[in-house]
């Protein structure tokens, strides 16, 4: 039978996905396995169990075939390529069995009152004034953490691996890693896309072995193949080859067709995103270097609006009832009453403009900036404030276009937009307005799964190249044209309003941050 499909499988924050593509980029079958994104053992921790990862896995992989009625899927898949939440973190033994739980993205620890960066580099970060920069990435490092309150573990630990590596360990036995899933605290050099050189400034600000890392495998490479164990346990062939894909953030940028430089990729997800994908190394803010790209050699220029859409699942969970009883009763999805709350508020929201800064940044924003909400009146209702957060988050990453566009000399001219918030057409027909240019949907909402099945089109020979595999693989869905009179309103928003919020308030965060008033 012919090998003309590809699997890839989609580790996110929400749920585990197996999701079966076509070499056009059509999705054959999807299983998709809801998950608990983590427990708390603490106020502010973010961890789970890495088995639970795993156990997730094979649900969905099993629940294809189970789905299979003609039970010819399996026999069609050609390889597999695995894309995961960014930046979750595993120790583990010689064996591979997790010494602690994984801890979450999400989590918020911090390990304060770390030794500085010394010697020439720390005379280098004090001249040029980013000693404060440097500390803040050593205190929210989680390796630090667990080093420095969990030593057993730490001296124990094995590997310590990203979800991407610890999952691809469970299915071939190998400890290896692609240079595309690299996001997070480790001493990793972003510009040569290896692991950082012995003199580099890292080890000094996370430090650890060098052997305590795996081998990293540049995207679209062979990592191994399923072992026999893991095809037991997943249903997959055992000796199917698994190819390197990337973090599924840099497989949503491919996946939704933004290849070349002048393609904007907008994601409207947990965390709000703002991606291009370049062959330069360029540092958006200076020592934030840009991410891996899915692509060999390649960077993803990246603007982050942390936990940017998690404000739109807050306010329908805090204010949100009315629609979804009626969406219940009317037998709808509750998103379309949401997309009619929000055509109930005028453009700019009558005044009414909000800054997503829910949480800290590192440099811009900084380390005490919160969110803000300014110009209410009594003219404003429910809708003005759902339609505020979504044209917030559409100025906070217009924001980061033009800081990407000035720092890499490249005009964005397209916009791909991917992610859930993608699904609403109020927030797809904003986008548009408050940039001021065209934002086209994907063809299909699995972006991230489509980006790693790209990658493996590529490994395995079934596309000669990148340009080839994204040109038959992606294209556009529906396009939201921006409307002249809105784009008017938005601009003078942006300009006059919106961009001047940030270094104002600036000062007032800071004193909420010197006060620390009770969480």
């Amino acid at each position: 039978m012919t090998k003309d499909l590809l699997l890839a499988i989609d580790n996110g924050t929400q749920s585990v996905r197996a999701l079966v593509y076509d070499l056009q980029g059509n999705l054959v079958a999807r299983k998709q396995v809801v998950i608990e994104p983590y427990f708390a053992a603490q106020p502010g921790w973010a961890e789970q169990d890495p088995d639970y990862f795993w156990r997730m896995l094979c649900q969905a992989c099993q629940g294809l075939w189970a789905e299979d009625a003609a039970g010819k899927l399996r026999e069609r898949i050609a390889g597999l390529a695995l894309t995961t939440q960014r930046g979750t973190v595993i120790n583990v033994d010689a064996a591979g069995r997790p010494l602690r739980p994984a801890i979450i993205w999400l989590d918020q620890r911090r390990t304060e009152g770390l030794p500085s960066v010394g010697g020439l580099w720390g005379a280098a970060f004090r001249l040029s004034g980013m000693s404060g920069t440097v500390a803040y990435l050593q205190a929210e490092a989680e390796a630090n953490w667990i080093r420095t309150h969990q030593p057993e573990v730490w001296r124990a630990t094995h590997k310590y691996l990203f979800l991407s590596g610890y999952l691809i360990h469970r299915l071939t036995g190998r400890f290896v890693d692609s240079v595309g899933s690299q996001v997070g605290y480790v001493p990793f050099d972003y510009k040569k896309l290896r692991w950082s050189s012995a003199r580099d400034w890292k080890w000094q600000a996370v430090p650890m072995s060098p052997s305590l890392l795996p081998e990293l495998i540049p995207p679209a490479s062979r990592l191994g193949e399923i072992s026999a164990a893991a095809a037991e346990a997943t249903g997959l062939p055992a000796g199917l080859p698994l190819i390197a894909a990337a973090a599924d953030k840099a497989c949503e940028v491919i996946g939704s067709g933004s290849l070349a430089p002048h393609v904007g990729c907008l994601s409207y997800g947990t965390t709000a995103t703002f991606n291009t994908t370049h062959q330069r190394y360029v540092e958006i803010i200076p020592l934030i270097p840009p991410y891996p790209a899915a692509v060999p050699d390649a960077y993803s220029l990246e603007v982050q609006i942390y936990r940017g859409y998690w404000m739109v699942s807050w306010f329908k969970q805090q204010f949100g009832h009315p629609e979804q009883a009626a969406a219940d009763e009317l037998g709808v999805p509750v998103e379309a009453l949401f997309d009619q709350l929000v055509s109930q508020a005028p453009p700019g929201s009558q005044g009414l403009i909000l800054q997503p800064y829910w949480s800290p940044g590192i440099k811009t924003p900084g380390p005490e900036a919160r969110g803000a909400v300014i110009g209410f009146g009594d003219v404003h209702t429910r809708s003005h404030l759902y339609r505020a957060i979504i044209e917030g988050l559409a100025y906070a990453l217009r924001e980061g276009k033009e800081r990407s566009e000035r720092r890499s000399g490249v005009p964005v001219t397209e916009l791909r937009v991917s992610g859930g918030g993608s699904q609403s057409d109020a927030a797809m027909q904003i986008t548009a307005d408050v940039f001021g240019l065209p934002a086209a949907r994907p063809h299909l909402y699995e972006t991230s799964g489509l980006g790693a099945a790209i990658d493996a089109a590529v490994g395995l020979g079934l596309h000669p190249d990148f340009a080839t595999a994204v040109q038959a693989m992606t294209r556009l869905g529906q396009v939201f044209e921006p409307d002249a009179q809105r784009v008017r309103i938005y601009e003078e928003l942006y300009q006059q309003v919106y961009r001047q919020m940030y270094r104002r308030l600036k000062p007032l965060y800071e004193r909420i941050q010197a006060i620390k008033p009770a969480n």
